[in-house]
Formats: structure tokens, C-alpha cells, sequence
């Protein structure tokens, strides 16, 4: 009866599986995929920015209307230099290289205007520079900065513009005469040095007011404002600006006034100093070409041996 109380002990064993987390290989696939796609996105990144920005509007074209742009044998702009036709990428055109039956020259009037832009916007500077110069010399003499006020200063279509006016009790030269006052060459003289410092060519000019002038002689306000201008032109040479920079000194009376409201306002009474700029100076110069041209026939047509008239 005791052996019937004991029961049967009854072990279960179970077996694992040896491997398992490393059976079937599936994320060796996922992690294939994954380099193929970075591979591929860096190729992408790559060729996006190798790409010209006109290769990169006809790739962009061709995706969003393929047939118009296969149709018209390249980008839908007609720029076959960039794409093939089928819009592919033309991969062996380098970056400045000249389509085959182009004209390089074409280019070259574009080329020019733009490099005759940046001269001129270099001038333009270089002239700031004077004006800024001149008033500072101006401000740094007591003597000169009395006059101030008579001293204009501006940036014209001709270039920089210097105009030593008249006041009512302080006139630059003597009463109808070409005589410049004391303060009058002080001024010429200080401005003269500071010219010197830039290869721009100056043209004078000489301006009276409006009230007549006339002698027995016939000289007049024309006369009495180019030899203004002439005497304005000693002085500055003689300030030290050379001679050479001179290429026009004109008389120009009444003609132009500063106030045009009051053409009797002394402050018409005036001296311009043009610091030409390059086209202004052109201007002046093929002026006085074409002058000396239609003059040569008539010395030329002179008879041999004829004393000129």
C-alpha cells in the first residue's frame, strides 16, 4: 500500500534551437538597401551641384512635360548647347566652352560696354575722392574756408565741377577786368596742387551776369570772360598743376547763368573748373579733330607760295 502513494516524477526537457536570432539573413537585405539608397542620394547631391543652373531649368522641363521637350529635340527653351535631345545631359561640354559654329567675337561688344562701365564707375569714385579732398584742404586752411561759401562743388554728366562764384562785397577779379583779386589766386593756387593728384584732363570756362559790357573797341562780356578764364588758367598752373591737363578754356558771357531766375545776381559772375571724366574728354577731343578736318581743305587749297590770309 506504500508503493502506491508514490507517484512518478517525470522530467521535461526542452531542446532550443542553436542560432536563432542569427537564422535567415534578412537584415543583411534591409541593410544592402539602405547603402544603395545613400549611395544613390549622394550621387544625386553630387550631380545637383556639378550642374549649371540653365542644365538644371531644361532636366527640370523635360521631368514636367517629356513628350514637348523630346518633340523639340532638347530643352523646351531651344538651348541644345546644354541638353541633348531626348533632355540628357550633355556631360562632355565643359563650363565657357564655344558651340561649334559660333562666333566667339559676338560676345565682345557686350564685353567692352561692360568693362567701359566699370571704368567709368572707378572715375566716378576717383572723383568723390577729389571733391572730398578739395573741401577738406578747403576747411584745413583758415585763410580758404573764409571764402567757402563762393566755392561750389558737384559730380555733373562731365564730371567734377568746381565754380568760384562772386559775392555782392567779394568779387573774384577786378571791376570789368581779367585781374584776380589776392584771395582769388590763394584759392586757384591751393586747388591747382591738389588737380595735380589725378590724370584727368580740366576744362575753364569764364561767366559774367547779365549786365551789359561794351567799349569803343568792341570788347565785350565774350571777350571779358575768356580772358577770365585764361588768368583763372596762369594760376593754377602757377599753383602747380600741369600745363598739359588744360584741353579747353572758353568765354561764355551771359549765356549760361547759375541763377537763372535773376540773371543779375552776382553770384553769375563766375569761374567753372571741369575735371573732365574719360568720355567728356573724348567728346572734347574728336570736337576739336573733326574742327581741324573741315579747316584742312581750305589751307590746302591755298596756291603754292600764297602767303596765308
Amino acid at each position: 500500500m506504500a508503493d502506491e502513494g508514490l507517484r512518478p516524477i517525470i522530467v521535461k526537457r526542452i531542446k532550443k534551437v542553436s542560432g536563432g536570432g542569427h537564422s535567415g539573413g534578412a537584415w543583411k537585405i534591409a541593410y544592402a538597401d539602405f547603402v544603395t539608397a545613400m549611395m544613390a542620394f549622394f550621387l544625386l547631391m553630387w550631380l545637383l551641384g556639378s550642374t549649371a543652373k540653365g542644365d538644371l531649368s531644361g532636366i527640370s522641363e523635360y521631368f514636367q512635360t517629356p513628350l514637348k521637350v523630346a518633340m523639340a529635340g532638347g530643352s523646351g527653351s531651344g538651348d541644345s548647347s546644354s541638353i541633348l535631345k531626348g533632355g540628357g545631359t550633355d556631360l562632355t561640354r565643359k563650363e565657357g566652352q564655344v558651340k561649334k559654329g559660333s562666333n566667339p567675337m559676338s560676345n565682345q561688344p557686350t564685353n567692352l560696354r561692360a568693362a567701359r562701365e566699370d571704368l567709368e564707375q572707378q572715375e566716378k569714385i576717383r572723383l568723390k575722392v577729389l571733391k572730398g579732398k578739395i573741401e577738406a584742404t578747403i576747411d584745413a586752411n583758415p585763410t580758404l574756408r573764409k571764402y567757402r561759401k563762393q566755392m561750389l562743388l558737384d559730380i555733373t554728366s562731365e564730371g567734377l565741377r568746381i565754380q568760384i562764384v562772386d559775392e555782392l562785397n567779394r568779387p573774384m577779379f577786378a571791376m570789368a577786368k581779367a585781374e584776380l583779386q589776392p584771395y582769388t589766386r590763394e584759392i586757384l593756387h591751393a586747388i591747382g596742387i591738389v588737380l595735380n593728384e589725378v590724370p584727368n584732363k580740366i576744362g575753364l570756362s569764364g561767366h559774367t551776369d547779365a549786365t551789359p559790357y561794351w567799349s569803343d573797341v568792341g570788347y565785350s562780356n565774350w571777350e571779358l570772360s575768356a580772358d577770365r578764364a585764361n588768368a583763372s588758367r596762369r594760376e593754377l598752373i602757377s599753383g602747380g598743376m600741369a600745363e598739359d591737363k588744360v584741353v579747353r578754356v572758353v568765354g561764355l558771357a551771359s549765356a549760361a547763368h547759375l541763377d537763372r531766375q535773376d540773371p543779375f545776381n552776382p553770384i553769375n559772375r563766375r569761374i567753372s573748373i571741369i575735371v573732365m571724366n574719360k568720355r567728356t574728354e573724348e567728346n572734347v577731343l574728336r570736337d576739336d579733330m573733326a574742327i581741324d578736318v573741315q579747316a584742312s581743305p581750305a589751307v590746302d587749297s591755298a596756291a603754292p607760295g600764297s602767303a596765308p590770309k
